[in-house]
């Protein structure tokens, strides 16, 4: 850490060092006001995203990993010029950034105090009992969190902590570690979202669609068959579970874990605050269950009611034109007061203890809201260098002749918007409006098309580090951040390289029921070689 600190504070003094020796700081100032960047546009605006991935690789420490991508590019959009620099960070990322996710922040504290709460009751150990009856295995514990994330479709937020709070005694009963775990969360958010019709993530797509001349929802369904990542990486985590079989860096997390007991390995704040705390055994299962129905069903209606159900539209319309940041909150809030209520009723939960848990809440999501505060601010410098603009200007002109590897080339540029930027919806509203101008409307390749664009842009939503989904995940897990990207990126690797190859088969084949088939097929294959090769690698080292 002392290492990483140095360099940083060396390349600041560059930097300034630089800017003094051109010109006075108050030249400097009006210059960068007047002149736009040089770099803006350019492959340099994709820098402070790959600087900020390669530092949190490299020392395995993400909050000043994110903060150098930040001021790297907040030095390019300025031309270097100090003052600029540090208005920049602390204005356009810092606090724009905050402005931008203040209702995720809501969300996230009001389902940290709801955990809390659930805890407090004696429910969470009363569903630790029964699962113990229910569910007698590290197969069953990884297939009841797989099915309880295909459950929780709605959003993929929500997702991540409800499933996370619910199961994480369960994994840790049967010695599944965090990273498994964090992965399995992940890979059942994102990826259910992007086939469920009724989601935020929907609703998102049918926003992004407007104004192409189609309707939003209907291009979304009719793409659904051929968005091949998600199918696939949802069939991935069934096949890995019932094979019992992990590679790459997941291997040392799940040895550790079931020899050991250990299922942290890299002990992360978030486990430090982990509330294990009980006031009374009091809870029963019901305490569980029927505050998380209520939850989901007030977002539910929150999601439509911001969309203007109320106003006379449609389910389907008010979700295409709800705002998620605005109707989670909205709902959870209920949801908080509710259970309060129905905790004093049940006798479980005095409302002093309750109203205790709310601070609590938001100290364990203090290290996710702090990612999440960061990596918008490092999206947020890297839309003024126009990375995006970049991208999609490359895609629209080189691939405009390329006809029918289109799907293929689509799926490999959303996934890299994704990974540098780290956000998936952002991916969607630049290139939907290109992938829907490109393609013929009356040709199975508009709808091949759009999936791939969606397909690559959850792929590579789940490589980056400074996707918010994934760090939803590492928190819903209470996993070491870094832990769940490394342990998952073979993993997404893997079903990233299948579904290119089905794209391109698409491309020709415009038959998903020929395609898919094959893809999983592939996907299968794939990994019993993987299982063999391992197998036979450690039968060598023995």
């Amino acid at each position: 850490m002392q290492k990483l600190f140095v360099l940083l504070m060396l390349v600041v003094a560059v930097f300034a060092m630089q800017s003094a020796g051109a010109a006075e700081l108050s030249a400097a100032a009006e210059a960068t006001a007047a002149v736009k960047s040089p770099l803006c546009g350019t492959i340099w605006s994709l820098a402070p995203a790959l600087l900020a991935i390669v530092l949190a690789l490299i020392f395995k420490e993400v909050y000043s990993a994110l903060f150098a991508g930040v001021v790297l590019g907040a030095c390019f959009v300025t031309q270097f010029s100090p003052l600029e620099t540090m208005d920049f960070v602390v204005n356009t990322g810092l606090i724009e950034g905050m402005k931008n996710t203040t209702g995720v922040f809501i969300f996230l504290v009001i389902l940290g105090a709801f955990v809390c709460m659930i805890n407090r009751t004696g429910a969470t150990r009363a569903f630790g009992l029964w699962a113990q009856t229910h569910i007698k295995s590290r197969i069953g514990s990884q297939l009841a969190t797989f099915f309880l994330g295909i459950l929780i479709f709605i959003d993929d937020y929500f997702n991540c902590l409800a499933v996370g709070s619910v199961m994480r005694p369960v994994t840790d009963a049967k010695r599944v570690s965090r990273a498994k775990l964090a992965f399995i969360i992940d890979a059942t958010a994102a990826p259910v979202c992007m086939i469920a019709p009724i989601s935020s993530w929907a609703a998102a797509v049918s926003q992004y669609s407007a104004g192409t001349g189609y309707n939003g929802l209907e291009l979304f369904i009719q793409a659904i068959p051929y968005n091949f990542y998600s199918l696939l990486a949802l069939c991935f985590v069934v096949m890995l579970v019932l094979m019992r079989f992990d590679y790459g860096p997941m291997v040392r997390y799940e040895r550790n874990a079931i020899m050991n007991g250990d299922v942290h390995t890299v002990q992360p704040e978030q486990a430090m605050q982990e509330e294990t705390h009980t006031d009374t055994h009091r809870g029963k299962l019901l305490d569980l269950i029927v505050p998380v129905l209520m939850l989901i069903g007030l977002e539910t209606f929150a999601l439509v009611y911001v969309g203007g159900i109320l106003e006379g539209k449609s389910f389907a319309d008010a979700l295409s034109a709800t705002d998620a940041t605005v109707g989670l909150p909205w709902g959870a809030i209920i949801a908080l007061v509710f259970s309060v209520a129905f905790y004093r009723i049940r006798g479980v939960l005095s409302f002093r203890a309750a109203m205790r848990c709310i601070p609590k809440g938001f100290i364990a999501m203090v290290p996710a809201i702090l990612i999440l505060t960061l990596a918008t601010a490092l999206k947020n410098v890297t839309t003024a260098l126009e990375a995006r603009e970049f991208i999609a200007y490359h895609m629209e002109h080189s691939a405009a002749g390329l006809v029918n590897f289109l799907p293929a080339v689509i799926f490999v540029v959303a996934g890299m918007l994704a990974f540098s930027t780290g956000t998936s919806w952002a991916t969607f509203g630049i290139l939907i409006p290109i992938v829907v101008s490109t393609f013929d409307p009356s040709s199975p390749l508009m709808f091949i098309g759009m999936s791939a664009c969606l397909a690559g842009a959850v792929a590579g939503d789940h490589c980056s580090p400074i996707s918010d989904t994934t760090i939803m995940s590492s928190a819903g897990a209470q996993c070491d951040h870094l832990s769940h990207v490394s342990t998952q990126l073979p993993y997404v690797l893997t079903v990233s390289a299948v579904s290119f190859a089905a794209f391109l088969l698409a491309g020709f084949v415009h038959n998903w029921f020929i395609v898919f088939p094959l893809a999983l097929a592939s996907l299968l294959i794939t990994l019993l070689v993987l299982k063999k090769r391992s197998a036979k690698a450690q039968a060598d080292n023995a």
